[in-house]
């Protein structure tokens, strides 16, 4: 009995240990193929949790980007920095870039590789021109180069070459990249990397170092959801930009002329995709301001109309609102052709709307007895004084307030009792001179 009790353990011990020797080893691979913002950091975030909670090897980033937004990009570098998984960042395939903020991903990363035909740097920072912005950009730039520099020297990489990937917009080749420091090897294709660093220790942190095992790993995608994909769009600055804008058209055509819907409609979703992106990005509160009141000016044109006074204040404070929206500090902004243009388009719809309102309000009752004030019909039944007569294809019960008229004759109505209307003779003397 003892025997058997005791065999049964060493049995179990023995699955328990084969399972762990042959279990699968994984990675987690994510594409990073478009601009960079509040997405991508949240996929990244992700990726690396899910790496971590499954005790996978290692995280591979690959990597074909113009840049993106700096806020965004100081919460990736963040997270890579402290990833307890190492990060891998492929600049993949032939013919692809890391450019501006790809380059602060890509250095962040314990290993960092590019296929041939690839290039990496130009990470100047994007801010606003003009002499009255030289200074801030001064600013921006050194505090850029200064965050550029302390990642390579933590990853152990040429800081030299950091800087003036940001100061100057150097951009470098693979080969040149390899040579100078920048990255730690080059590779045809993921499976070549792979087996290439597979063995190579990494720095985790200050205390801890792992041996990669990369060779016959199995890579594994995060799926992208719906919302995912919803989300990447519309957090993109330009596009936020325009659901700011029509949504609130919408609702202001939806106020000028109730019982539409449509536009309502619209511009309620649009609105609401609106807000959402815009928390997502490093907005100007005074922007959004502006563009708020610009919109409350339009509206008052609407009620108390002042021959195009609050509409050209609406204007100039939509234009003044769109260039203060988004922070130019390094961020990614949105064409100043449509800064400008978008704005001007707004106003002219808007004024049309509010001229073709008021006009519809000036305009002459075209239905019920009102429409017939001042009409001429014909008398069908004589008026003794009430009668019947025909009018604008109708048979209309009528008084006449100059005594009897007879059958035949023409009257013209002069106002309305109820269903009963108020007529009196053509004077046909007036009327032959």
């Amino acid at each position: 009995m003892w025997y058997d009790k005791n065999m049964k353990r060493i049995l179990l011990l023995f699955i328990f240990l084969t399972g762990i020797l042959s279990a699968e080893k994984v990675g987690y691979r994510l594409n990073i193929d478009s601009a960079i913002g509040p997405i991508t950091y949240y996929q990244i975030k992700n990726t690396i949790a899910i790496a971590e909670k499954n005790n996978a090897e290692f995280v591979l980033l690959v990597i074909d980007t113009p840049g993106g937004l700096l806020s965004s990009t100081r919460k990736i570098v963040q997270e890579l920095l402290s990833s307890r998984i190492p990060a891998i960042a492929y600049v993949y395939p032939k013919g692809a870039q890391c450019a501006s903020a790809g380059v602060f991903i890509a250095l962040s990363c314990h290993i960092v590789a590019m296929a041939p035909a690839t290039n990496i740097g130009a990470a100047h920072p994007v801010t606003l021109t003009g002499q009255q912005e030289e200074k801030m950009e001064e600013k921006v730039v050194n505090d850029t180069v200064s965050f550029v520099k302390s990642i390579a020297k933590y990853r152990g990489r040429n800081p030299d070459w950091a800087e003036k990937a940001v100061r100057k917009s150097i951009s470098s080749t693979a080969e040149d990249a390899l040579k100078k420091g920048v990255i730690d090897i080059i590779a045809d294709n993921i499976d070549e990397l792979l087996t290439a660093i597979d063995g190579k220790r990494v720095k985790i942190n200050e205390s801890t170092e792992k041996v990669l095992h990369t060779k016959d790993t199995r890579l594994l995608t995060p799926k992208e959801t719906f919302k995912e994909r919803i989300l990447k769009v519309i957090s993109d600055p330009t596009i936020a930009y325009l659901l700011l804008m029509f949504g609130t058209l919408g609702i202001l055509l939806e106020l000028y002329h109730p019982g539409v819907g449509i536009p309502g409609i619209v511009g309620t979703v649009s609105l609401i995709l609106a807000f959402f992106a815009l928390h997502t990005l490093p907005i100007n509160i005074t922007g959004l301001l502006l563009i708020t009141v610009s919109f409350i000016l339009f509206a008052i044109e609407a009620v108390t109309p002042t021959f195009g006074l609050f509409i050209i204040s609406g204007t100039i404070t939509l234009l003044l609102g769109s260039f203060f929206l988004f922070r130019g500090e390094g961020e990614v902004g949105i064409p100043i052709f449509l800064k400008t243009g978008l704005p001007l388009l707004i106003s002219l719809m808007l004024g049309f709307a509010i001229w073709f309102m008021l006009r519809t309000k000036k305009r002459r009752v075209a239905t019920g007895k009102e429409a017939l004030l001042g009409e001429k019909g014909k008398v069908v039944k004589p008026l003794t004084p009430e009668g019947l007569i025909f009018i604008q294809g109708e048979y209309w019960k009528a008084r006449s307030i100059s005594g009897s008229v007879p059958e035949g004759k023409e009257v013209v109505v002069k106002s309305c009792e109820g269903l009963t209307l108020i007529v009196e003779p053509v004077d046909e003397t007036k009327t032959e001179r």
